[in-house]
């Protein structure tokens, strides 16, 4: 049987593409690239070493939330280490009026500050996280967590600077709920010392009654003032509206 030149050359062609497609298909389909999350491709998590990359490709636990999941709750003990890759979990405590205050959200390629916490220190949640909408995350049992914390200087960086980086924004928080109660407790103590609706005093002697500065007591009865409230005098403070400050002291 003769092949022409041809010929020969179409089938050559032919197997050379095959080969390139094999080639193509092999890489698209490897197992560490169909399985790494993209918060480990991209950010902090993508300078890891290759054997932490390695570690967490073998021992992570997918795990998907539903809007309105809860993900953790007080009393709840600390187990997994975990990484959102889409979504967003709602970090919140109540206080004792059944007033809810969101501490922050983990969303895409964050972490929980209070889970590295409680892994950390053996402690339990004090707050609840629910998930805000359906969330997809990654996580890790505490004992790979423990084991790259050891060795991988990457995985430490990332753990320790997320940590660094949300307990500040937590001390802002702490901060602005500190500043919100002055102004409660300021006109609960309006009330409580007025005699025939005055208050005798001044006002720093209201921020030491207070256990707050004297511009922020200033501050404050201005805004009172302004909304009709009160009447501010030298040394001393009129009740112009007790019904709206009781009102407004008990919103807490």
């Amino acid at each position: 049987m003769t092949v022409s030149r041809r010929n020969l050359d179409s089938c050559q062609s032919a197997v050379k593409r095959h080969c390139q497609n094999v080639t193509m298909v092999t890489r698209s389909s490897s197992p560490e690239m169909a399985q790494l999350p993209a918060l480990l491709q991209s950010g902090a998590l993508a300078a890891l070493e290759q054997g932490a990359k390695d570690l967490i490709l073998k021992q992570m636990i997918p795990l998907h939330l539903k809007a309105g999941e809860r993900a953790f709750r007080p009393g709840f003990a600390c187990s997994n280490y975990i990484m959102v890759k889409k979504g967003s979990v709602k970090v919140s405590v109540q206080t004792e009026s059944g007033r809810e205050i969101v501490l922050y959200r983990v969303q895409d390629g964050e972490t929980c500050v209070l889970t590295t916490a409680g892994l950390l220190s053996g402690e339990h949640y004090d707050a609840e996280g629910v998930a805000e909408c359906d969330t997809d995350a990654v996580i890790l049992p505490k004992a790979v967590f423990e084991d790259l914390l050891a060795t991988s200087p990457g995985f430490r960086r990332f753990v320790f600077s997320s940590y660094g980086e949300r307990i500040q924004s937590l001390i802002g928080l702490v901060q602005e709920v500190a500043v919100r109660h002055v102004d409660r407790r300021l006109a609960r103590h309006l009330l409580r010392m007025a005699k025939n609706g005055v208050v005798e005093a001044t006002h720093q002697a209201m921020a030491q009654d207070l256990n707050t500065a004297r511009e922020v007591v200033t501050r404050l009865l201005n805004d009172f003032a302004e909304k009709g409230w009160v009447e501010i005098g030298r040394g001393r403070v009129g009740i112009r509206d007790g019904t709206a400050l009781e009102h407004f002291a008990d919103v807490w």
